[in-house]
Parts: structure tokens; C-alpha cells; sequence
């Protein structure tokens, strides 16, 4: 598995995403009120309540705001609700784009998957020793640039992946479940401006949770 080209979008987006905090927190209290209103409020018992609580506090998301997204889906008396859409479909150069969803048209194209970036800067950890030490966890695949470490996991083996990388005090840039793409679409530089132009007006979007597609790096 290769040519995932998330994490550099995110590394290039460090610094516009400090200025878009409020848009970044609404987003993902609407995220943790639908995972809680949908399983409960005990992340101990609520699986996609632990996922999107991690990237909460990835994004330095203050505790009263995840407090209060919580409070809000489990109290009995609130009737606010949000429905989950998948909306798929294609862009320039015949790019799939999945907008947060698993069925229809574009979305065979992609795999779920559990998805680790653990950032290399002052890592003193080479690609061998990362290696062992996700395989022996239970992750699946490795994929190494100058910038990253990215680790890809089955969906039910990603808690204990993730765990044991926490064991060895490494810190993570990204951990998530994901749609990897399986297959991807190499454009020119006009298509690739023209897309890059879509995913951010769609990603800026509060009701958008996640947007994937399969251009190449």
C-alpha cells in the first residue's frame, strides 16, 4: 500500500489550520455528539466515541467542549439530532471523492482502515526497528518518506496497534480510522489545483466530517 497523500496535506495545513481552531472544534463537537448519541457517552463502551475523542485531543480540543458535545447527546430531554450522508462522485482526471461514507458508486474503490502518521523530525527510530515493531503489534503495512512514518491496520486491530506505539512513548501527528484508497489517479497540475480547491471548500464545511480521495502524491 502506497502513495497515501494525507498526511501531506495535513503537514502543508499546520499552519492554515491554526487560524480555522473554531471551525476545526465545531466540526468536531457535531462528530463526538453523533458518535455518543449513537453509542453512549462512556468512551470505555463506545468505540467511534475513543476514535473521535483521540482526534479531538489531537487537535487540542478543550475539555469543556468535548465535555459539553457529550452532555448535549446524552441528555435525554435534547432533541437535536444530525444524520450521517455519503455523498461520492468523481472529480478532475476521473479522481474519486468520498465524502465521509462506505457504499455507492466510488466508495469500493476505497478500504477502511486503520491509519497511524507518526512524525520522524528528532525520531531517532529507523524504518526496520518501525517496522518490527508494527508488525509484532498487528499492523499491516508501512510506508516510509523523509517526513513520516505512516502505519496502516485492519479496523479491529488498530486499538492495539496504536497502544503499543503509545507503549514506546512515540507521539502520533494522525491516528484514526480512514479510507485508504486503493488504487490512485496521477493528474496534471491544473486538475491537481482544481481538486485541491474542492477538498478545501468541502473540508471547510462544518457538517463535512471527512473528505478522501485517490490522486496520487
Amino acid at each position: 500500500m502506497s502513495g497515501h497523500n494525507k498526511w501531506s496535506k495535513i503537514k502543508n495545513k499546520k499552519g492554515e489550520a491554526d487560524a480555522k481552531r473554531g471551525a476545526i472544534f465545531n466540526k468536531l463537537s457535531r462528530e463526538i455528539f453523533v458518535a455518543a448519541k449513537a453509542g453512549g457517552g462512556d468512551p470505555s463502551m463506545n468505540a467511534s466515541l475513543r476514535m473521535v475523542l483521540d482526534k479531538a485531543r489531537a487537535a487540542n480540543m478543550p475539555k469543556d467542549n468535548i465535555n459539553r458535545a457529550i452532555k448535549k447527546a446524552t441528555d435525554v430531554g435534547d432533541t437535536t439530532n444530525y444524520d450521517e450522508i455519503t455523498y461520492e462522485g468523481y472529480g478532475p482526471g476521473g479522481v474519486a471523492i468520498l465524502v465521509q461514507g462506505s457504499t455507492g458508486s466510488v466508495a469500493y474503490m476505497f478500504d477502511r482502515k486503520g491509519y497511524i502518521v507518526i512524525d520522524r523530525e528528532n525520531l531517532d527510530l529507523d524504518e526496520d526497528s518501525m517496522l518490527e515493531l508494527i508488525l509484532d503489534a498487528g499492523a499491516e503495512d508501512l510506508k516510509t518518506s523523509d517526513d513520516a512514518f505512516e502505519i496502516f491496520t485492519e479496523p479491529k486491530e488498530f486499538p492495539a496497534v496504536k497502544e503499543a506505539l503509545q507503549a514506546q512513548n512515540l507521539e502520533f501527528a494522525q491516528a484514526q480510522l480512514s479510507m485508504i484508497p486503493q488504487n490512485y489517479v496521477s493528474l496534471d497540475a491544473e486538475q491537481a489545483d482544481i481538486l485541491e480547491t474542492l477538498v478545501d471548500k468541502l473540508e471547510d464545511d462544518d457538517d463535512v466530517q471527512d473528505v478522501y480521495t485517490n490522486m496520487a502524491d
